[in-house]
């Protein structure tokens, strides 16, 4: 269950699920139960106030409202519109609330020890503006906990963007499977925990829909690692050169390091000879060569991966020498400087890729590399991809990879302390050490992101980002004796 529903996507599940039987009313009576467990599962009874919007949204607060005065809450209920307006399901449930119904206002939140925002759900349409901008800025200065339906008013579910104001919630509930907002920012933040609950929509209903975006989770590409057999030898795990600067040797350290940790066979840096006792004194299981060298190395077709740009340095040089080494055709990481030096001429950089490749810009490097392409995270990671041909990964809190048909994954661990010096070099030297290894683009891109995140949330404080490859071995163990024997 990795699977990230659109909206658009979770509206034909629901049209699907009714379609096949069951009724509209019995899945919003599922998902006002599903948010009530989850409300009496973290407080005591006390007095709640329930948000509700016209539409489905709102819908489901009538619902939560009815169960919790069941189960012995004091409610009240507040609606955006006059109840004689609500039509459908939403109207048949508003007729099975047997309290008043207040009209929305801050005067609502007085007394309330919870609040549960059923104004609307990942579908707005709207910038919340005006009056109900300054309830939702209300609840947001209240001090009471919110439990937020589908998720927090104001956040969109496709983007993860704001539209307006957002309430901020400490808890979302959200239903069959979550959506892309809840895993991009801001709309992360603004969700609180996330927690998905089911209401009758089967996995294969899911399935039918086939959603391309997924929760960046070892079940979507643990199948594709290569391991090592009982009867293989270096040779079969790959040899990946990496272009090291001339000054700037700790990036390209870092590459190889992470590299050689995420399982390359053999590795060998490539710079100019000058720079070469730095690195060769840096660990004792790489190789050297100049880098005069690189293009008779890259004929010999043992040589199977590359990443080039942490430390090259940025100008007609970097481009130069990157344009016929993709014309061999090999698993190439682009990263940092081999992205910022294509800035001006990116079009020359996307037509020359022919091989297996993934780009790894930060929102700097995206920006000057993509400048028209504009939107939320996803659709421009998705659009770069397309254009390129490569899978692009875009960093951050809440990291995007995209490949050229279309495939997307999110990240969904928090690991704020990446946040350092070399993380992102490090990041490309797992990427091409999996790839090295015979990993499909995008496989190794997700995995990459997964063990680094990983990495970066287990150690914790004080990481830096020498601290990364050494915790490698740790993960892979684990996912390792994960597999079945």
């Amino acid at each position: 269950m990795f699977e990230i529903l659109t909206t658009e996507q979770m509206y034909e599940a629901d049209r699907k699920t009714i379609e096949a039987g069951t009724t509209g009313d019995a899945l919003m009576e599922n998902a006002g139960a599903a948010v009530v467990a989850e409300i009496v599962s973290r407080w005591t009874p006390s007095s709640v106030t329930v948000l509700c919007g016209p539409g489905n949204n709102g819908s489901d607060g009538f619902v939560i409202a009815r169960l919790l005065r069941h189960a012995g809450w004091s409610v009240r209920l507040g609606l955006l519109c006059d109840a004689d307006k609500l039509t459908g399901d939403a109207a048949l449930n508003a007729g099975r609330w047997d309290g008043a119904v207040e009209r929305l206002s801050p005067a609502l939140l007085v007394g309330a020890d919870l609040i549960v925002d059923c104004l609307f759900g990942a579908g707005l349409a709207r910038s919340i503006e005006g009056e109900l901008a300054e309830l939702v800025c209300a609840v947001n200065a209240c001090g009471v906990p919110v439990i937020a339906v589908d998720v927090p008013s104001g956040v969109d579910g496709n983007s993860g963007e704001v539209r307006g104001v957002s309430i901020k919630a400490d808890v979302t509930v959200t239903f069959c499977r979550p959506k892309p907002g809840h895993h991009l920012l801001p709309g992360r933040i603004l969700c609180g925990q996330v927690v998905v609950r089911d209401i009758g929509i089967t996995n294969q209903t899911i399935r039918d829909i086939r959603p391309s975006l997924m929760r960046n989770e070892p079940g979507i590409w643990l199948a594709g690692i290569h391991w090592p057999s009982v009867d293989g030898h270096k040779y079969h795990r790959g040899h990946l050169l990496v272009v090291g600067g001339a000054s700037m040797t700790g990036a390209g350290r870092l590459v190889a390091r992470a590299a050689r940790r995420a399982g390359a066979g053999l590795l060998t840096v490539v710079a100019d000879p000058s720079a070469l006792p730095v690195y060769a004194v840096d660990s004792p299981g790489i190789m050297t060569a100049p880098i005069a060298s690189l293009d008779d190395l890259l004929k010999d077709c043992r040589h199977n991966a590359l990443v080039i740009g942490p430390g090259f340095g940025v100008g007609d040089e970097t481009c130069s020498r990157i344009i016929p080494l993709l014309h061999y055709c090999r698993c190439t990481v682009l990263d940092a400087d081999a992205l910022t030096s294509f800035a001006e001429q990116p079009s020359t950089l996307f037509f020359a890729i022919q091989g297996p490749t993934v780009l790894t810009p930060h929102e700097g490097e995206f920006a000057r590399l993509f400048p028209d392409i504009e939107g939320d995270k996803l659709s421009r990671a998705r659009a770069a991809a397309k254009r390129s041909g490569a899978t692009v990964l875009i960093k951050g809190g809440d990291t995007v990879i995209a490949a050229p048909d279309g495939r997307a994954a999110i990240n969904a661990i928090e690991a704020p302390w990446l946040a350092t010096a070399g993380s992102g070099d490090v990041l490309a030297g797992i990427i091409g050490g999996l790839m090295a290894q015979g990993m499909e683009m995008f496989d190794a891109a997700c995995m990459g992101v997964w063990l680094h995140a990983r990495a970066g949330a287990d150690l914790g404080p004080g990481l830096i980002a020498e601290d990364i490859p050494e915790h490698l071995p740790v993960l892979l163990g684990e996912l390792w004796h994960a597999l079945p024997k």
